[in-house]
C-alpha cells in the first residue's frame, strides 16, 4: 500500500512538473517586457517617422487669428522603408511590421483667438476604426502674434499631441496565413502606438495679394516620447505584450501659405518637414466665424 501511494505521488507530481515547464514560458513572455532601443535602432526611427505627421503644425500663416474657427485637416503619413520597419532590438529575427495602413489622416481642428494677440487651438480625432485603425489623439496649442513690422508678422508657439493609435502593426491579416511568420495562426495584433509629443516653434509670414495671400516660414524643436505596446496572442496562446520606449529630440522646418478665398473661407497648404526622418504635407480648410472684439 506505502509503495503504491509513493508511486502515484511520484506520478501526479511528474504531471505537475510537465504543466509547471509548459506554463513557465507562457507566463513569462505575457509579463510584459520593456525594451528602450537606442536613438540609431530601427525601432526608434521608425515611431520617430509615425511621430511626424501627427505633430499639431501651425497649419495658420502669423497674425490671421480672428474670432473662432474651425477647419478639417488631412495630413500625408509617410511610407516607412520595409528594412527600416524591420526590428533590431526589441523583437530581432521577425520580419517587417505593417506600418503603411493610411495614407492619410484625417483631423478636425478649431481656434479662438484671445486677447494680447493670444489664440488657442485644439483637435480631436475620435476613436472610429478605419481600416483597422482607431486613433484617438488630441491636439493643443496656444500661440502669440507679434503683429506686423516693415510687412512681416510673427508668432511663438507652443503645441502638444497626445492619446494612442491602435492597429494591427505587429501581425496583420497577411501575417496570420503565413507560415513562416511568428504571427502564422495567431490572432490579428491591435498594438498601440502613443506619440507623446511636446514642442515649440516660431513663424514669420508677409501678405501679398492684397493681403488675400499669407506664405509663411518657421522652424521649431520637439521633444518625442513615443511608446509602443504589441499586443498579439501566437497559436500556442503565448501573448507577446512588448512595450517600447524611446526618448529623441528633433528640430521641425515648415512653410506653407494661408490663401483667404471669400468671407470667412480660407485654405492653408503646409510643408512640414523633420530632416531626421521624414517629410509630410498637410491641407487644412477652415471657416473663421466673427472677429475678437
Amino acid at each position: 500500500m506505502g509503495a503504491d501511494l509513493r508511486r502515484r505521488s511520484i506520478q501526479r507530481g511528474g504531471v505537475a512538473a510537465v504543466w509547471l515547464a509548459l506554463l513557465l514560458p507562457a507566463a513569462s513572455l505575457a509579463a510584459q517586457t520593456v525594451c528602450r532601443p537606442p536613438a540609431g535602432s530601427n525601432e526608434a526611427r521608425t515611431l520617430a517617422i509615425f511621430s511626424v505627421p501627427l505633430a499639431f503644425g501651425p497649419a495658420a500663416a502669423p497674425d490671421a487669428a480672428a474670432g473662432v474657427w474651425v477647419g478639417l485637416e488631412g495630413v500625408y503619413l509617410p511610407s516607412v522603408d520595409p528594412a527600416l520597419a524591420t526590428a533590431t532590438i526589441c523583437r530581432p529575427g521577425k520580419g517587417p511590421e505593417h506600418t503603411d495602413l493610411l495614407p492619410a489622416l484625417p483631423r478636425p481642428r478649431v481656434g479662438l483667438a484671445l486677447p494680447l494677440g493670444l489664440a488657442l487651438e485644439a483637435s480631436w480625432v475620435p476613436p472610429v476604426r478605419v481600416a483597422g485603425v482607431r486613433a484617438n489623439l488630441f491636439g493643443f496649442a496656444l500661440a502669440k502674434d507679434f503683429g506686423r513690422r516693415d510687412g512681416l508678422a510673427g508668432a511663438l508657439r507652443v503645441h502638444a499631441t497626445v492619446g494612442s493609435i491602435r492597429a494591427p502593426i505587429t501581425c496583420a491579416d497577411a501575417a496570420l496565413s503565413d507560415p513562416i511568420s511568428e504571427c502564422f495562426h495567431g490572432t490579428r495584433s491591435d498594438d498601440r502606438y502613443s506619440p507623446n509629443i511636446l514642442g515649440a516653434d516660431v513663424s514669420m509670414g508677409w501678405p501679398m495679394a492684397a493681403g488675400r495671400l499669407h506664405p509663411y516660414l518657421g522652424a521649431g524643436y520637439t521633444r518625442l516620447e513615443p511608446r509602443f505596446q504589441v499586443n498579439f496572442t501566437n497559436q500556442f496562446g503565448v501573448v507577446d505584450n512588448t512595450r517600447v520606449e524611446v526618448n529623441l529630440d528633433r528640430v521641425a522646418l515648415f512653410g506653407g501659405a494661408a490663401w483667404q478665398v471669400a468671407g470667412g473661407l480660407g485654405v492653408v497648404g503646409e510643408v512640414y518637414a523633420v530632416p531626421a526622418d521624414a517629410v509630410t504635407a498637410r491641407l487644412v480648410i477652415r471657416r473663421t466665424f466673427g472677429k475678437p472684439q
